[in-house]
């Protein structure tokens, strides 16, 4: 997700470049992750505007049985970007604003989109992914994954305070 702006950059205020996206980018879990949809850059007296809409695929990891599935999630995002080097000029611009989070171009013009996709990405995530809304997760003894097979572990949890009377039920049975 790499955008040569060079030319962009020598253009008036408000000339745009539209690109099509299908591309991979590093995803939140360090995959390799799917975008596609457009991109459009805007040119404006300082810098672009960058405005994106794109269907994302991700591979993730289920937080109850620890399956990996893919989640898919649209993103619209709109982000302001600025050269590094100041394009009248050609000098390095001091850049208080990067540290604030927004997208800047490298010393040759060039916009990568791939980490700001990626940090869209992470925001759209849920805290707790899940594979489906009816997972099971895992049996917490044996570790059975529940989605799969019924384990034969005694996972009745038994109120600590009624622990006596179940002592009782026990040396009955025997």
């Amino acid at each position: 997700m790499y955008y040569n702006l060079a030319q962009l950059l020598r253009e008036p205020t408000g000339s745009t470049r539209d690109y099509e996206v299908d591309d991979l980018f590093v995803g939140p879990e360090g995959g390799m992750d799917r975008a596609q949809g457009w991109v459009r850059v805007i040119r404006t007296h300082e810098g672009f505007i960058v405005r994106a809409e794109l269907e994302t695929q991700v591979n993730l990891t289920c937080s109850r049985c620890l399956d990996g599935f893919e989640s898919q999630s649209d993103l619209i995002m709109e982000e302001e970007s600025f050269p590094i080097n100041d394009p009248k000029t050609d000098q390095t611009t001091e850049s208080t604003e990067e540290t604030l989070g927004e997208i800047h171009l490298d010393d040759q013009h060039i916009l990568d989109m791939a980490e700001v996709v990626r940090q869209y990405v992470i925001t759209a995530v849920p805290i707790k992914p899940l594979c489906c809304e009816e997972c099971s997760g895992l049996c917490p003894e044996c570790g059975a994954n529940l989605n799969r097979e019924k384990c034969k572990c005694d996972t009745a949890s038994v109120d600590p305070r009624w622990g006596p009377l179940a002592a009782l039920l026990t040396e009955r049975r025997e």
